[in-house]
């Protein structure tokens, strides 16, 4: 089998270019940005050290073939033209989902239906299975993706999310998603040697992606992945990798990372977060409204997700929270400060206009990443 393989960073809205700079951090070059995907071709070892270290991505897939298709044989026959043997065992589990978007094909349920047939009926002929397959073996979902009559079809091999890193005991009403808040500090200059507070740290997951990037801990180390168990995949690539996590992480990197919040609550779960992180007291967590943050370092930063004040009875306390913050960080000019807000009034609020925005999407609420650049002493 070719060991070179096509792959699929998936990335949500606004985050490719997060995505597609950590696959050239691991050093893949071959790398094209579309809406959405970070697409990039790599040797299969390429599979085992994505899902490990991409912080901001959603899932890595494996791009199997592409085509046109404009009736169900064309979809039947391309699909069916293609090597599913190289990637599934005679054994082997293969769900089918799919999405269609501004395409002759428009019945999702009848295209998944027709691939689902079209695989099984490639791997009985290779095989020499005359009747049903089996199916009792590893698992491999397959998504069919119609776009304008383009048809993609890939293998996901991360199972669950990228963003379930498995730290998560507890979480708050809204929760970001670890993705997110892995990409909130890495488009920041921030470096493990600057004091970083969190003054909104909710269950604590800004804070502790900051503390794994700060000690530079693979963010999948702790969790499995499906393609583990394909049979095409040497499991000494997966050692390899987990080993090469090992030794790259910096365990004794001195960090100083504080999350505060004003709900007690919430700093309990953040603790039991961290723990399970493995990040024991690294983390400094403290139960603070945030008019009482007064920092006492210079040349800090502040990242945070606050309350954005959709429920119309948050609103006047989230607003007076905005203005305290503004009120305090004028004080801390060298302070680089860092906020995901879908409040279209911030900048009034703070007090001041950003030097940089970024638009970004928490979940499917649109928001803005507000930046204040620190005059540095």
């Amino acid at each position: 089998m070719n060991t070179n393989v096509t792959l699929i960073a998936t990335a949500a809205m606004g985050l490719e270019s997060v995505v597609a700079q950590e696959v050239k951090n691991l050093g893949y070059t071959d790398v094209e940005v579309a809406n959405g995907r970070v697409v990039f071709k790599a040797d299969v070892s390429a599979i085992p050290r994505c899902n490990l270290w991409l912080r901001t991505a959603d899932r890595v897939k494996l791009l199997v073939g592409e085509f046109t298709a404009t009736t169900f044989d064309d979809l039947f026959e391309q699909t069916k033209a293609l090597p599913w043997e190289q990637y599934i065992a005679e054994d082997g589990e293969f769900p089918v989902i799919g999405k269609s978007v501004k395409s002759k094909l428009y019945s999702v349920p009848d295209c998944q239906a027709i691939v689902k047939k079209s695989v099984a009926e490639r791997l009985k002929l290779k095989y020499g299975v005359a009747s049903w397959l089996q199916e009792s073996g590893a698992f491999h979902r397959i998504e069919v993706a119609i776009l304008k009559d383009v048809v993609t079809l890939t293998l996901d091999t991360s199972g669950s999310g990228l963003h379930k890193r498995g730290y998560r005991v507890g979480q708050g009403d809204a929760p970001i998603k670890e993705t997110l808040a892995a990409a909130l500090v890495q488009l920041t200059n921030w470096k493990a040697d600057f004091p970083f507070v969190d003054p909104f740290c909710g269950s604590g997951t800004i804070a502790i992606e900051a503390a794994l990037i700060g000690q530079n801990i693979a963010p999948g180390f702790n969790r499995n992945f499906v393609s583990e168990k394909w049979h095409w995949i040497d499991s000494n690539l997966w050692e390899n990798a987990f080993n090469e996590a090992e030794d790259l992480a910096n365990y004794d990197q001195v960090l100083n990372i504080t999350g505060s919040d004003i709900d007690h609550r919430m700093i309990e779960v953040a603790k039991a977060n961290a723990i399970e992180a493995g990040l024991g007291d690294l983390i400094n967590w403290k139960q603070m409204q945030v008019s009482d943050l007064y920092p006492r370092i210079q040349n800090g930063y502040v990242i945070a997700n606050p309350p954005y004040g959709e429920r119309i009875g948050d609103k006047p306390e989230v607003e007076q929270m905005y203005k305290d913050l503004g009120n305090i960080m004028n004080d801390y000019p060298s302070w680089s400060v860092y906020i995901l807000t879908s409040n279209e009034d911030f900048e009034v609020l703070y007090g001041r206009k950003a030097t940089k925005k970024r638009k970004l999407f928490n979940g499917f609420i649109k928001t803005d990443y507000y930046q204040y650049f620190g005059r540095h002493i």
